[in-house]
């Protein structure tokens, strides 16, 4: 657990330090368990993330562990971490960008995904779908053992969160058909693998047809998923602004950022100390 130096920092609710009485005896027996069982990993238990993703439903809850400490054998996850390499991380950014760049006000790390640039004929002659998966997982690891602790400490309080935008500029159908294998997959790894890490969702540049399907399927949602997204069109600055400074996003999106190099390719943030806020 980070230490807390924030005076201002009050856990949202499901979060250590603001659980219920109920809940923190079903998280005590959800530990007294998994240690039982000798399947306890302290960084990937020691919370209570599992069980909000699960409602606090403890079987449901070991039951969703069981099958991600099963994925994560099969797919080689620390070796992931530990050993990959994705050597073609400068050439795909020029037809899918994918980064995490600094942080919101909030000390979460900032992920900025640019659907509408995607070419998939230029794309998948530098790289594979299976590549871009475990790119992925890499950077879901490194989120988690580096990007959040450091982010954490930077801002006195614990960051367990991402802040997203997804920008859908020039995004055709068919365009988004090209690449809905893989942003299938992405999300079922995000849900099942790595769930409760969604902190802010921002999707600008959305079209309007975008924004009807939205108004349509949101109150089928989960209300606490549906608080964490908001659906832009182009006139999403303000918005933005008021939950990301200036000098954190970058130019294309408004802000005032200009990394040496392209802030896509600069891994700018308090994890990373060359290029920290």
């Amino acid at each position: 657990m980070s230490v807390v130096t924030d005076p201002n920092y009050h856990p949202l609710p499901g979060r250590l330090g603001n659980l219920t009485a109920e809940q923190q005896q079903i998280l005590i027996t959800f530990k007294e368990q998994l240690i039982a069982e000798d399947v306890f990993v302290p960084e990937r238990m020691d919370d209570a993330f599992l069980l909000r993703a699960r409602k606090f439903d403890l079987a449901k809850a070991k039951a969703m562990l069981k099958e991600a400490e099963e994925w994560r054998k099969a797919e080689g996850v620390n070796d992931i971490h530990e050993n990959f390499d994705f050597k073609e991380k400068v050439e795909v950014d020029k037809w899918y960008p994918q980064y995490y760049h600094k942080t919101d006000k909030d000390g979460r790390p900032i992920y900025i995904e640019v659907l509408g640039k995607l070419d998939i004929d230029e794309l998948y002659k530098v790289t594979t779908q299976d590549r871009q998966i475990k790119r992925l997982v890499w950077e879901y690891e490194k989120s988690s053992k580096e990007r959040f602790p450091a982010c954490s400490k930077a801002f006195g309080h614990p960051v367990e969160t991402s802040c997203t935008i997804l920008d859908l500029a020039n995004v055709s159908v068919t365009k988004f058909y090209h690449v809905k294998d893989y942003v299938s997959r992405a999300s079922r790894i995000s849900s099942d693998r790595y769930p409760e890490t969604m902190g802010k969702f921002y999707i600008i540049n959305a079209p309007w047809a975008f924004s009807a399907v939205w108004s349509i399927v949101k109150p089928w949602l989960d209300p606490v998923t549906v608080a964490k997204i908001n659906i832009l069109g182009s006139s999403y600055k303000d918005e933005l602004f008021t939950q990301i400074s200036r000098e954190n996003l970058p130019r294309e999106f408004g802000g005032t950022c200009n990394c040496p190099g392209g802030c896509s390719l600069s891994d700018a943030g308090p994890w990373n100390q060359q290029n920290a806020i």
